[in-house]
């Protein structure tokens, strides 16, 4: 709801007799000077390369997560998600690719191959409790596995111009963070804020796009406990057995060092034993999701339509492959590729998911939106290819969204009170 908002407030901002604050917002310039060096960007590009890198890191760690411990870390369970991404994403290139050849807009292919996942999950929550959990899962995983696909597409076919020492100290950059972490295992949050931002900035002046930064530094986060269970558990029990050993209270902490510092063996335990990487996840998630998101919608959505053919633009074949690649080709990629792999025996659906709910599920990954916006901002320079790519990408997330909820809510109906979820999932089978 929060990126449908801010799309509706950018699309009627830029269309409004106030268009030209909209402009002047994002091309405000903000920056610093230190000595004889300036740097500076405009605020579009500060959200595009600077805030969606705070994106891109949390999207990265939900992928080293996954792919070490969740749901794409053995073959059985990832081999599902993983060809249905894949076919999700050649299908929809290939249809964009009908329509545009080696044409004007033939460079922008990799629009429609993205899921957008917070709209996607958030289409699937709508249904309720009689979305099956298993269905959930597949979802997620495969629009992780699609999320993956498309961080290597942006790195490898939309970066230009790469500036090699720039690069190579990103990587020397890189490797200073993780033995910072992993070696000398400093513990002030200081120096970390230090090596990402200069990370960030050697990647952003190597050529790659800065957001880049967010997924290479996401793959140097921990994702498993630093101590085992049996020493946080020992740890954590003796510095409880000291603070029960007499009267505590909100007050006796204030004068009594030696309970207060069992206090804060206790919390270093605790944060030892979390899992580095999902704490960190949980803490930036409200932050991308109620900040980064809708404000890369707000400055990016705004499609001016004044001075431009909304027909003539959505009859582009810029626009018409964006369409038919969200819309036709990731419910033709997903569903034949999933059908495909359990038909040879390589993977199973998961238990109470027919492929009538990939079906349902594939309709809904047509919903590309936010990653696909910054595909179309990386493939093109001119703006009325731009304009005719995000009008695309509305019309076609918008159809793919309201014909998945339908399709959905006809294949999954509500549960008779008192009837067995098992039983009503067969009966929808």
């Amino acid at each position: 709801m929060a990126l449908l908002a801010a799309t509706v407030v950018a699309m009627a901002w830029a269309n409004s007799p106030a268009a030209s604050s909209y402009d002047a917002l994002l091309h405000l310039r903000l920056g610093f000077t230190l000595g004889p060096t300036a740097f500076s960007l405009d605020l579009h590009h500060w959200v595009n390369d600077g805030l969606m890198a705070v994106f891109f890191f949390v999207v990265g760690l939900e992928i080293k997560r996954e792919v070490v411990l969740g749901r794409l870390s053995t073959r059985k369970t990832a081999t599902l998600p993983v060809v249905a991404a894949l076919g999700g994403m050649v299908a929809p290139a290939l249809l964009y690719a009908a329509f545009n050849g080696r044409g004007e807009g033939g460079h922008g292919w990799g629009i429609p191959v993205a899921t957008d996942i917070a709209f996607a999950l958030g289409v699937l929550a709508l249904l309720g409790s009689r979305v099956p959990l298993a269905l959930k899962v597949f979802l997620t995983a495969l629009a992780i596995a699609d999320d993956l696909g498309a961080v290597t597409i942006i790195s490898v076919f939309y970066t230009e111009g790469v500036r090699l020492p720039a690069l190579a100290g990103a990587a020397g950059l890189l490797l200073l963070l993780w033995l910072v972490g992993r070696q000398v295992r400093i513990r002030s949050v200081g120096p970390y804020a230090i090596l990402v931002v200069a990370v960030w900035g050697a990647v952003l002046v190597s050529g790659v796009h800065a957001t880049v930064a967010g997924i290479l530094i996401a793959m140097l986060v921990p994702v498993r406990s630093r101590i085992d269970p049996e020493t946080f558990l020992s740890g954590a029990g003796e510095a409880l057995q000291a603070l029960q050993s007499g009267p505590l209270s909100r007050e006796s902490l204030v004068h009594d060092s030696a309970r207060l510092e069992q206090l804060e063996r206790l919390h270093e335990a605790a944060q030892r034993f979390r899992p580095p990487a999902v704490a960190i996840e949980r803490a930036l998630h409200p932050f991308s999701t109620w900040v980064v998101l809708p404000t890369f919608a707000l400055f990016n959505a705004g499609v001016r339509l004044e001075g431009v053919g909304v027909a003539e633009a959505l009859r582009h074949p810029v626009a018409l492959g964006t369409v038919v690649g969200l819309f036709v080709g990731k419910q033709v990629g997903i569903t034949a590729a999933s059908w495909l792999v359990v038909r040879l025996g390589l993977a199973t659906l998961p238990e109470g998911v027919t492929l009538r709910h990939v079906y349902g599920a594939s309709v809904l990954a047509g919903i590309g939106f936010t990653m696909s916006i910054f595909v179309a901002s990386l493939a093109f320079a001119d703006p009325a290819l731009v304009a005719s790519a995000k009008l695309g990408i509305l019309l076609g997330s918008l159809l793919a969204g309201i014909a998945g909820y339908a399709l959905l809510r006809l294949i999954l109906p509500r549960a008779a009170p008192g009837e067995p979820r098992s039983d009503h999932l067969g009966k929808a089978a």
